[in-house]
């Protein structure tokens, strides 16, 4: 539960950054790179086992790997083009509803117990989702179609799914570290390649700022992704009670922050939502 608790207060926690970020005018490309190579830095270093680079390319979970640093980096920008064009709220709903594709995975391919109780809390959680998420005024493009919010949907939850299957098929316990630093490696590669394209279109500095954001996102980062690994490596712990506690767990801290922190208004919606979210959790975790 210890692991579970630190995802959610870490992932939350990259919500403060990723704000600070639009109040300094970082550049989220730049930083995104930096992140992913201070992420990738710290998981080698903190490596369980002694280990060669080049038996990267040998393990089990690495195409696992490779496909999620790829999915990491699309996701990201699907992510950004989604709060342009629909608006932040619908981003952040369509990110944190995806929480039913794990949920269905779990059942289907690891036979989870599917209860009454179960199910009841997991539709709670959803319809808590969208009412924490979703704001009354929202800023969205005349052109906004469906196109990228159903990528962040797909894309978010085939995150999630394809890190519990890499998990519970390839990754030994010692290997965690490893796993999580070569595939933040390989986000770091894709999105260098990125970088440099758009750096070849206009070429700018690249700038300290960009550089301090890029670590002081990439620390969290990581351990938000090796706790959530080892969130799902804990014994007793189905994935499908794990990832609607994690993403609601996230909606209801980032909220509380929102409020504290930024002193953002939320409508009688919004506070029904987290009303809401906390309850589900209660009945998911009962279940």
């Amino acid at each position: 539960m210890i692991y579970l608790l630190l995802s959610i207060l870490i992932s939350s926690g990259l919500f403060v950054i990723f704000k600070y970020f639009g109040v300094y005018k970082v550049d989220v490309l730049k930083a995104i790179f930096i992140n992913y190579l201070v992420a990738f830095t710290i998981g080698f270093g903190l490596a369980e086992r002694e280990f060669s680079v080049l038996e990267i390319p040998h393990q089990p979970w690495f195409l696992g790997a490779v496909f999620l640093g790829i999915l990491f980096v699309s996701i990201f920008f699907v992510m950004a083009m989604t709060a342009q064009k629909n608006g932040v709220s619908v981003a952040s709903v369509a990110g944190k509803m995806s929480v039913v594709i794990p949920v269905f995975f779990g059942v289907f391919l690891y036979s989870e117990s599917v209860t009454l109780l179960k199910i009841i809390g997991i539709l709670i959680a959803l319809v808590a989702v969208y009412l924490a998420s979703v704001k009354e005024k929202s800023v969205t493009s005349k052109n906004a179609g469906l196109l990228f919010p159903i990528l962040l949907f797909l894309g978010s939850g085939a995150i999630d799914t394809t890190i519990k299957y890499v998990e519970v098929m390839f990754v030994p316990k010692n290997d965690v570290s490893i796993f999580s630093g070569s595939l933040f490696f390989i986000a770091a590669i894709f999105s260098f390649v990125i970088l440099l394209i758009k750096t070849i279109k206009k070429r700018e500095p690249f700038g300290v700022k960009n550089i301090i954001a890029g670590i002081a996102l990439g620390i969290p980062n990581y351990f938000s992704i090796v706790f959530l690994i080892k969130a799902l490596q804990t014994e007793g712990f189905e994935s499908s009670t794990l990832f609607t506690i994690n993403n609601v767990g996230i909606v209801i801290v980032s909220t509380i922050i929102g409020i504290l922190v930024f002193k953002e208004q939320f409508s009688l919606k919004n506070k029904i939502g987290v009303a809401l979210a906390i309850v589900g959790i209660v009945i998911v975790a009962l279940a």
